[in-house]
């Protein structure tokens, strides 16, 4: 089994910043798009970003778009999402995600999941 293993979050302010790792152990992370996803108390889980195997195009929700920001690094086997100008409803744990398929919007084109995150934005 592939193992994702996320870190980073914590509680911050409203306005803050907050930097997500996501670590794998597959040797073949390259050929995996990878993206992230959070899920709120009562709400469903949703798209949040995603980046392509080679880390050349990256993909956000409208809700995040301008704030956070994706990126890989191939040879360490990391995914990391930088969150900036949080909002109290970024509040969510959030998820890494692998996809073989490649990026997708869509959380069944994801094949592989980390434990996730706790990230909790105070107003």
């Amino acid at each position: 089994q592939v193992q994702l293993v996320e870190s980073g979050g914590g509680l911050v302010q409203a306005g803050g910043s907050l930097r997500l790792s996501c670590i794998t152990s597959r040797r073949a992370f390259s050929l995996y798009g990878m993206g992230w996803f959070r899920q709120a108390p009562g709400k469903e889980r949703e798209f949040v970003a995603a980046i392509s195997r080679s880390g050349g195009n990256a993909y956000y929700a409208d809700s995040v778009k301008g704030r956070f920001t994706i990126s890989r690094d191939n040879a360490k086997n990391t995914v990391d999402l930088q969150l900036n100008s949080l909002e109290p409803e970024d509040t969510a744990v959030y998820y890494c995600a692998a996809s073989w398929k490649g990026t997708s919007y869509y959380d069944k084109d994801y094949d592989y999941w980390g434990q996730g995150t706790q990230v909790t934005v105070s107003s």
